[in-house]
Protein backbone atom coordinates (compact mmCIF):
# COMPACT_ATOMS: atom_id res chain seq x y z
CA UNK A 1 0.00 0.00 0.00
CA UNK A 2 3.06 2.30 0.75
CA UNK A 3 4.66 1.67 -2.62
CA UNK A 4 1.33 2.27 -4.35
CA UNK A 5 0.79 6.21 -2.67
CA UNK A 6 4.58 6.62 -3.21
CA UNK A 7 4.23 6.38 -7.12
CA UNK A 8 1.23 8.11 -6.69
CA UNK A 9 3.05 11.16 -4.80
CA UNK A 10 5.84 10.71 -7.48
CA UNK A 11 3.03 11.06 -9.71
CA UNK A 12 1.73 13.94 -8.40
CA UNK A 13 5.44 15.72 -8.27
CA UNK A 14 5.96 15.17 -11.94
CA UNK A 15 2.45 16.37 -12.96
CA UNK A 16 3.07 19.87 -10.76
CA UNK A 17 6.65 19.99 -12.29
CA UNK A 18 5.40 19.88 -15.51
CA UNK A 19 2.47 22.84 -14.81
CA UNK A 20 5.85 25.09 -12.97
CA UNK A 21 7.67 24.27 -16.19
CA UNK A 22 4.72 26.00 -18.61
CA UNK A 23 3.79 29.33 -16.40
CA UNK A 24 5.14 32.69 -16.99
CA UNK A 25 8.93 33.17 -16.42
CA UNK A 26 9.92 29.41 -16.49
CA UNK A 27 13.60 28.52 -18.00
CA UNK A 28 13.19 26.56 -20.90
CA UNK A 29 17.22 26.55 -21.84
CA UNK A 30 18.73 23.79 -22.16
CA UNK A 31 22.23 25.42 -21.06
CA UNK A 32 22.05 25.65 -17.35
CA UNK A 33 24.59 28.87 -17.65
CA UNK A 34 22.07 30.35 -19.56
CA UNK A 35 18.47 31.69 -18.66
CA UNK A 36 15.86 31.86 -21.05
CA UNK A 37 12.88 33.33 -19.62
CA UNK A 38 9.44 33.94 -21.47
CA UNK A 39 7.81 37.06 -20.24
CA UNK A 40 4.91 37.20 -22.04
CA UNK A 41 2.26 35.29 -24.28
CA UNK A 42 -0.60 36.36 -26.03
CA UNK A 43 -2.92 35.07 -28.30
CA UNK A 44 -3.92 36.74 -31.67
CA UNK A 45 -7.17 35.85 -33.74
CA UNK A 46 -7.87 36.32 -37.54
CA UNK A 47 -11.51 35.70 -38.57
CA UNK A 48 -11.54 33.92 -41.65
CA UNK A 49 -14.09 32.17 -43.31
CA UNK A 50 -14.61 29.00 -41.46
CA UNK A 51 -14.50 30.75 -38.04
CA UNK A 52 -10.95 32.34 -36.08
CA UNK A 53 -7.58 31.25 -37.09
CA UNK A 54 -5.20 31.99 -33.74
CA UNK A 55 -1.35 32.36 -33.02
CA UNK A 56 0.73 33.11 -30.35
CA UNK A 57 3.37 36.00 -29.75
CA UNK A 58 6.23 35.16 -27.03
CA UNK A 59 8.30 37.77 -25.70
CA UNK A 60 11.37 35.96 -24.10
CA UNK A 61 14.49 37.55 -22.45
CA UNK A 62 17.96 35.26 -22.83
CA UNK A 63 21.03 35.73 -20.98
CA UNK A 64 24.24 34.48 -19.05
CA UNK A 65 24.36 36.23 -15.56
CA UNK A 66 27.23 37.76 -16.75
CA UNK A 67 26.87 41.01 -18.05
CA UNK A 68 24.75 39.62 -21.81
CA UNK A 69 21.48 39.92 -22.37
CA UNK A 70 18.95 39.71 -25.24
CA UNK A 71 15.72 39.94 -25.65
CA UNK A 72 13.04 39.63 -28.48
CA UNK A 73 9.70 38.79 -30.18
CA UNK A 74 8.38 35.81 -31.59
CA UNK A 75 5.22 34.67 -33.69
CA UNK A 76 3.83 31.30 -34.19
CA UNK A 77 1.17 28.74 -34.39
CA UNK A 78 1.66 27.07 -31.67
CA UNK A 79 3.45 28.66 -28.60
CA UNK A 80 6.56 26.37 -28.23
CA UNK A 81 7.57 27.25 -31.36
CA UNK A 82 6.51 31.24 -30.57
CA UNK A 83 9.09 30.73 -28.16
CA UNK A 84 11.68 28.75 -30.01
CA UNK A 85 11.64 31.53 -32.82
CA UNK A 86 11.77 34.27 -29.97
CA UNK A 87 14.89 32.32 -28.13
CA UNK A 88 17.18 32.02 -31.02
CA UNK A 89 16.47 35.56 -32.25
CA UNK A 90 17.31 36.88 -28.87
CA UNK A 91 20.59 34.82 -28.75
CA UNK A 92 21.84 36.94 -32.25
CA UNK A 93 20.73 40.05 -30.38
CA UNK A 94 22.65 39.92 -26.98
CA UNK A 95 24.01 43.05 -25.65
CA UNK A 96 26.68 42.98 -23.18
CA UNK A 97 26.23 45.22 -20.37
CA UNK A 98 29.11 46.74 -17.92
CA UNK A 99 28.56 45.90 -14.35
CA UNK A 100 29.58 46.92 -10.82
CA UNK A 101 29.78 44.80 -7.58
CA UNK A 102 26.13 42.80 -9.19
CA UNK A 103 24.60 46.61 -9.93
CA UNK A 104 25.01 49.22 -12.66
CA UNK A 105 27.57 51.87 -12.26
CA UNK A 106 25.36 55.13 -12.31
CA UNK A 107 21.32 55.86 -12.08
CA UNK A 108 19.83 55.53 -15.95
CA UNK A 109 16.65 56.19 -17.76
CA UNK A 110 15.67 54.06 -20.56
CA UNK A 111 13.05 54.55 -23.00
CA UNK A 112 11.44 52.63 -26.15
CA UNK A 113 8.13 54.57 -27.25
CA UNK A 114 5.83 54.94 -24.60
CA UNK A 115 7.66 53.06 -22.29
CA UNK A 116 10.11 54.31 -19.38
CA UNK A 117 12.06 52.69 -17.12
CA UNK A 118 14.42 54.26 -14.00
CA UNK A 119 17.38 52.09 -12.92
CA UNK A 120 19.40 53.18 -9.80
CA UNK A 121 22.05 51.16 -8.72
CA UNK A 122 21.67 49.81 -4.65
CA UNK A 123 23.48 48.68 -1.94
CA UNK A 124 24.24 45.61 -1.64
CA UNK A 125 21.65 43.19 0.10
CA UNK A 126 19.04 45.54 -1.65
CA UNK A 127 17.74 42.79 -4.07
CA UNK A 128 16.09 43.34 -7.61
CA UNK A 129 13.46 45.88 -6.54
CA UNK A 130 11.71 46.06 -10.22
CA UNK A 131 8.09 44.88 -11.67
CA UNK A 132 8.20 41.45 -14.40
CA UNK A 133 9.57 42.49 -17.26
CA UNK A 134 12.25 44.74 -16.06
CA UNK A 135 12.71 41.84 -13.22
CA UNK A 136 13.52 39.00 -16.25
CA UNK A 137 16.06 41.37 -17.82
CA UNK A 138 18.06 42.17 -14.84
CA UNK A 139 18.10 38.82 -13.56
CA UNK A 140 19.61 37.20 -16.88
CA UNK A 141 22.50 40.36 -16.94
CA UNK A 142 23.03 38.96 -13.36
CA UNK A 143 22.27 42.47 -11.55
CA UNK A 144 21.60 41.92 -7.68
CA UNK A 145 21.07 44.86 -6.66
CA UNK A 146 19.04 47.81 -7.90
CA UNK A 147 15.88 49.76 -7.97
CA UNK A 148 14.18 50.45 -10.29
CA UNK A 149 11.12 52.23 -11.50
CA UNK A 150 8.59 52.04 -14.76
CA UNK A 151 7.29 55.66 -15.27
CA UNK A 152 6.05 55.18 -18.51
CA UNK A 153 3.97 52.27 -20.17
CA UNK A 154 2.68 49.09 -18.90
CA UNK A 155 3.01 47.09 -21.89
CA UNK A 156 5.48 44.36 -21.57
CA UNK A 157 7.44 44.33 -25.04
CA UNK A 158 7.84 48.49 -24.17
CA UNK A 159 9.20 47.84 -20.81
CA UNK A 160 11.39 45.22 -21.91
CA UNK A 161 12.70 47.12 -24.43
CA UNK A 162 13.30 50.12 -22.11
CA UNK A 163 15.41 48.30 -20.15
CA UNK A 164 17.37 47.06 -22.44
CA UNK A 165 17.94 50.84 -24.11
CA UNK A 166 19.02 51.82 -20.52
CA UNK A 167 21.23 48.95 -19.86
CA UNK A 168 22.78 49.48 -23.42
CA UNK A 169 23.37 53.12 -22.98
CA UNK A 170 25.28 52.62 -19.43
CA UNK A 171 29.04 53.96 -19.61
CA UNK A 172 32.18 51.98 -17.19
CA UNK A 173 34.26 54.36 -15.40
CA UNK A 174 37.05 53.34 -18.07
CA UNK A 175 34.87 54.03 -21.14
CA UNK A 176 34.22 57.87 -18.91
CA UNK A 177 37.88 58.86 -18.50
CA UNK A 178 38.22 57.67 -22.14
CA UNK A 179 35.77 59.79 -23.35
CA UNK A 180 37.13 62.86 -21.09
CA UNK A 181 40.59 62.09 -22.30
CA UNK A 182 41.82 60.66 -19.02
CA UNK A 183 43.85 58.19 -17.68
CA UNK A 184 43.02 55.69 -15.31
CA UNK A 185 45.70 56.85 -12.99
CA UNK A 186 44.86 60.24 -12.75
CA UNK A 187 42.56 61.10 -9.35
CA UNK A 188 39.46 63.02 -10.66
CA UNK A 189 39.26 65.65 -7.41
CA UNK A 190 36.44 67.88 -6.97
CA UNK A 191 36.99 70.97 -4.97
CA UNK A 192 35.00 70.95 -1.62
Amino acid sequence: MSEKALTTNELKMKKNQKRSDTRKGANFSDNPNEVLTVVHVARTAKVVKGGKRFSFRALVVVGDKSGNVGASIGKGNQVQLAIKKASSRAKKMMISVPLYEKTIPHEIMGISDSGKVLMKPAAPGTGVIAGAGVRAVLEAVGIKNILTKNLGSANPCNVVYATLDGLKNLKSKQEVNAMRGKTSSENLNVEK
